[in-house]
């Protein structure tokens, strides 16, 4: 559960030839002895597969946080697109590390289920939508999992969702799951109802505004629950952004399976911009 161990300090290859250098430091690249250092020069970005399990169910997830940061920080649950856990969750999930949190993307289909086109998708995703507490239990289990690194605060603790992603961690906060907050990104809002006092934490919905996925009659019924059950949240709709805006392949997938999907590089920006200031208002 822990970091790669920095303990080549006193191992240095300066008086050797650059071709032994290399490989001296390939070698403990391969051994998880050092760290990469990124672009900027600062961060040191750590993130490694995990493996927890819940109810019988074996999940592969994926943690990341930057090892140069000493102590706790806030920790993030990533909920990936019906497609499941794939590069583009997780490249999420460092991303918010290097905005100095740790966060885990988290597999919900068990076993690292990646699906390969929108029917297995389906297939996958079916379940939750019937049954939202298989949803709940699978985002708690990814906390639980956050909770055994030392550098998770347990006392801040956030989700973010994509898609399918969106719906589950907002199914999660409405029945009572002790978040501080949740962010839905193109999340289907077609969600259970929440009760009054049951929700404990904020939540941001970041909607496309050509999203033709999302009745306008599921965003009426959304608000109004929330509205009258007093929970604290915030609406916010991009213009000409359709179902997926802030996934880079959702213009590919888009054609490759005929679906009314496409990446909006303005409203991806913006969202992020917009979740990182709701991120300050909730830590």
């Amino acid at each position: 559960m822990s970091a790669f161990l920095l303990i080549s300090q006193k191992i240095t290859p300066i008086h050797m030839s650059s071709f032994i250098k290399q490989a001296f430091l390939m070698a403990l690249l391969c051994l998880g002895i050092v760290t990469i250092t990124n672009a900027k020069g600062n961060d040191k970005i750590i993130g490694k597969e995990v493996t927890y399990t819940f109810n019988h169910v074996t999940m592969k997830g994926y943690i990341a946080y930057d090892g140069s940061i000493k102590g706790k920080r806030p920790a993030i649950v990533v909920v990936p697109e019906w497609w499941g856990n794939n590069e583009y969750t997780k490249g999420r999930a460092r991303m918010l590390a290097e905005l100095g949190y740790i966060a885990i993307a988290a597999d919900f289909y068990g076993d690292g289920k990646i699906a390969e086109n929108p029917t297995q998708a389906q297939e996958y995703a079916t379940p939750f939508y019937k049954d939202a507490n298989i949803g709940k239990d699978r985002l708690e289990a990814a906390i639980t999992e956050l909770k055994e690194f030392p550098e998770t605060d347990a006392n801040k603790i956030a989700a973010i969702g994509y898609c399918f992603g969106g719906s589950m961690v907002l199914n999660a906060i409405k029945m009572g799951t002790d978040l501080k907050g949740v962010v839905s990104f193109h999340g289907g809002l077609m969600t259970a109802p929440a009760s009054k006092g049951m929700v404990k934490g904020k939540i941001l919905v970041c909607h496309g505004g050509s999203d033709k996925f999302i009745p306008a009659d599921d965003i009426a019924n959304f608000r109004k629950n929330l509205d009258t059950t007093g929970v604290n949240y915030t609406f916010i709709t991009y213009t000409n952004a359709t179902h997926a805006f802030t996934n880079p392949d959702a213009t590919a997938n888009g054609k490759k399976f005929n679906l009314p999907i496409e990446y909006n590089k303005e409203a991806d920006k913006k969202s992020w911009n917009d979740m990182k200031d709701f991120f300050k208002t909730i830590f």
